[in-house]
C-alpha cells in the first residue's frame, strides 16, 4: 500500500492533502478513487489507514492508527564531506532507506566541488525531494534531517549534540583496526543519537582529524577495504542495524 508524508497534525474527519505534489500522485498517478486506502504519516511518526471519501474533491478521512515502527532504535546522522557529482543523492536516498535520521554534508578540506549559499539551497530541496520519495518507498516513520553546511565551524559546533560521534579514517582501516567500531556499537544505549563523520573523495585531512577528535570523536576503521565516500555512509549504517537490531545477543 502507498504511504505519503503529509505536513502537520493528523486532522479529524474529513480533510483535504494540501500539498499539491502528494495530491497529484495520489488522485492522478495512482488514481485513487472513493473507499481506497493509503497510509498517512504526520509530523508524529506515527502511521494512520486513510480511506478515500472523494477523488474528485480529493477528501480523506483517518480510519486507525498502525502499530507499525521501523525506525532504528537509535538516531544515526551521517555527515559527508561535500562530494563530485550527484553522489550525495545517491547517498541521502541509500542512506534514508537504511535509516538515517539525518543526512548532513560539510566543506571538508578535501572537497572538491565550492557550494555557495544559493546552490546550497537548492540542492538542500532536491536532497529533501529525494529523501521523501525513499522514506515513502521504505515506509520509515520519519524523515530525515537534511542539512548543508556552509561553513565547516558551524558543523563542528553541532557535535557536542551526539553521544557518539565516529570519525570514518581510512588511516584506522590501512592499519588493520577493525573492532573499534564493532566494540564501540555493543555500549550504545536506545535512543542515543550517533554521528558519523565522512570525508570526500580525498579523505579526511589531519587538520580535520584533529578538530574531530578535540570534539570528542572516534576514528574507527569500516573494514579492511577502503570504501568510497558514498559507500562508506552505507556499511556504516548497515553495521548500526546488525548491531542494534539484527543481533538478538546485544
Amino acid at each position: 500500500m502507498q504511504q505519503y508524508f503529509v505536513n502537520g497534525r493528523a486532522p479529524q474527519g474529513i480533510f483535504q492533502i494540501k500539498d499539491k505534489d502528494t495530491a497529484k500522485h495520489m488522485f492522478s498517478v495512482m488514481r485513487l478513487q472513493a473507499d481506497d486506502q493509503t497510509v498517512l504519516v504526520f509530523d508524529d511518526g506515527i502511521k494512520r489507514l486513510a480511506r478515500v471519501v472523494s477523488s474528485s474533491q480529493q477528501q480523506l478521512e483517518i480510519v486507525q492508527e498502525l502499530r507499525d515502527d521501523v525506525e532504528l532504535p537509535v538516531q544515526v546522522t551521517i555527515a559527508s564531506g561535500f562530494p563530485k557529482g550527484d553522489k550525495l543523492d545517491f547517498v541521502t536516498q541509500k542512506a534514508t532507506e537504511l535509516g538515517a535520521s539525518g543526512i548532513w554534508a560539510y566543506p571538508a578540506d578535501w572537497s572538491v566541488v565550492k557550494w555557495d549559499c544559493k546552490k546550497l539551497a537548492k540542492k538542500a530541496e532536491k536532497l529533501e525531494k529525494i529523501a521523501q520519495g525513499a522514506a515513502e518507498q521504505s515506509k520509515r516513520n520519519r524523515l530525515p534531517d537534511i542539512r548543508l553546511f556552509d561553513k565547516k565551524a558551524d558543523f563542528l559546533a553541532q557535535l557536542t549534540d551526539f553521544d557518539k560521534v565516529f570519525i570514518a579514517y581510512e588511516e584506522s582501516a590501512k592499519a588493520g583496526e577493525m573492532a573499534r567500531l564493532a566494540q564501540e556499537l555493543q555500549a550504545v544505549e536506545a535512543k542515543q543519537k550517533i554521528l558519523f563523520i565522512f570525508g570526500p573523495e580525498g579523505g579526511i585531512s589531519p587538520k580535520e582529524i584533529e578538530a574531530f577528535e578535540q570534539a570528542g570523536g572516534i576514528p574507527v576503521g569500516l573494514g579492511p577495504r577502503i570504501l568510497r565516500t558514498e559507500t562508506a555512509p552505507l556499511y556504516a549504517l548497515s553495521a548500526v542495524s546488525y548491531a542494534v537490531e539484527m543481533n538478538q545477543t546485544h
